[in-house]
């Protein structure tokens, strides 16, 4: 195999493996298993096969993943199909490949018996049933939800891990940019969002955090923010939102954004203004020691008092990272401190079907002085009303030096 191919140096995974082998010491958990998953991404550097919408399954399937145990390197079991095709590049550690004619259970569970006896084990969140259901059969321990182990590690994002971050909301911001040249009355909402998948893929994303949407609201439909699959004809007069995100090097960004097409009317002028007040007191309330519910009663209250508070209809925003959504949510029942590191979304929306729609999202840092937006695109108001139209640059003019100042209508009436 060639040799494997990792985002960061040896020494930082070793260290990750260190710390969960303490964290597995102190709560008395003896051996944890890991499928592949933005946690074993984060544990080792291996990646991760980029997602599609139907499953791929292989013979042996079930079996996939690494074995970890305090003070010893993981121990990968990969079916063949795995290891030829899905991680071409290895992994770190000893590796067990089982090939579609051996007896994958029996030499599992060989496997498992030769750790020894244990008491209790630990699984990535997102194992498979079958793998769990065996470790437990071989094992006779108690198996539970290991999200306890890896979650408060990864929360906290090192300085390196924050580029990546940084990276993934600038290439969100270049395409959104780039986008906003397309956008036209009389342009269908699938048109855009396949074109903004595409910008990622030039811009250099490895592929999108989540499905594209791209959707209008406004008097001339019922559309909601629910609906993504939908592709109408943007008419005049209309909202258009975005909510799309790149990935760099497995770190993902979440980004969001609102244009006006055509004339915009009064409450929709009013309605960003308010969305745009809203996630700067979201912003304003982030400090270390802060309560995630806290940040999220901030950001609403704006809202609220606008007399929008039931159109305000999701959470705030959640955590972010190998993950598109990690916890802890910046949500009313999550009461989690901020610690220095963790990078989490703000997205206020204002969501009225038939009548106005606003969002804005930008992912947040939280520093010893507060909060620190990682995205730097423009949150100005701007009407879009040709296929050269694009966004104001927030310092006078157009965002984009090849545009004549006539396209961007920002602040006309």
């Amino acid at each position: 195999m060639e040799e494997v191919m990792r985002i960061f140096q040896d020494e930082v995974y070793k260290n990750r493996q260190s710390e969960l082998g303490r964290r597995m010491q102190e709560n008395g958990v003896e051996l944890f298993f890991c499928p592949p998953s933005a946690d074993l991404e984060y544990l080792t550097g291996t990646q991760r096969r980029r997602p599609t919408f139907g499953n791929i399954a292989y013979t042996h399937g079930w079996v996939c993943g690494a074995f970890f145990r305090p003070n010893h390197d993981p121990l990968f079991v990969l079916p063949r199909m795995v290891a030829e095709f899905d991680m071409p590049h290895g992994a770190t550690g000893e590796i067990l490949t089982i090939s579609e004619t051996d007896d994958g259970p029996a030499m599992f569970e060989k496997l498992v018996k030769g750790f020894g006896p244990v008491k209790s084990v630990a699984v990535e969140e997102r194992t498979w049933a079958d793998t769990t259901l065996r470790i437990a059969n071989c094992t006779g321990a108690k198996v539970q939800n290991g999200s306890f182990l890896t979650n408060p590690m990864r929360r906290v994002k090192s300085s390196g891990e924050i580029d990546l971050l940084r990276d993934a909301c600038r290439l969100a911001d270049l395409s959104m940019g780039e986008i906003t040249k397309s956008v036209s009355d009389g342009i269908k909402e699938r048109e855009l969002s396949e074109e903004l998948d595409h910008l990622l893929h030039l811009e250099g994303s490895r592929g999108v955090s989540f499905d594209t949407a791209v959707w209008a609201m406004g008097p001339s439909t019922n559309r909601d923010a629910n609906d993504r699959e939908t592709s109408s004809v943007i008419g005049s007069g209309s909202s258009l939102l975005f909510d799309f995100g790149a990935i760099m090097n497995g770190y993902c960004s979440d980004f969001g954004r609102t244009l006006a097409v055509g004339k915009a009317d009064v409450e929709l002028s009013e309605v960003y203004d308010i969305v745009i007040e809203s996630a700067n007191a979201g912003l304003a309330a982030v400090k270390p020691g802060a309560l995630a519910s806290e940040v999220d009663r901030a950001t609403r209250k704006v809202i609220e008092d606008a007399g929008y508070g039931d159109k305000f209809r999701h959470r705030t925003g959640h955590c972010i990272g190998l993950d598109v959504h990690e916890h802890p949510f910046i949500s009313e029942e999550d009461d989690t401190p901020l610690e220095v590191g963790m990078t989490f979304t703000i997205e206020p929306s204002i969501f009225w079907p038939g009548r106005v729609g606003a969002r804005i999202e930008d992912i947040i840092v939280v520093t010893e002085n507060g909060g620190e937006k990682l995205n730097t695109y423009s949150e100005n108001f701007v009407t879009v009303d040709s296929a050269s139209g694009t966004l104001d640059s927030g310092v006078g003019g157009c965002a984009h030096e090849d545009h004549a100042p006539s396209a961007c209508m920002h602040g006309q009436e």
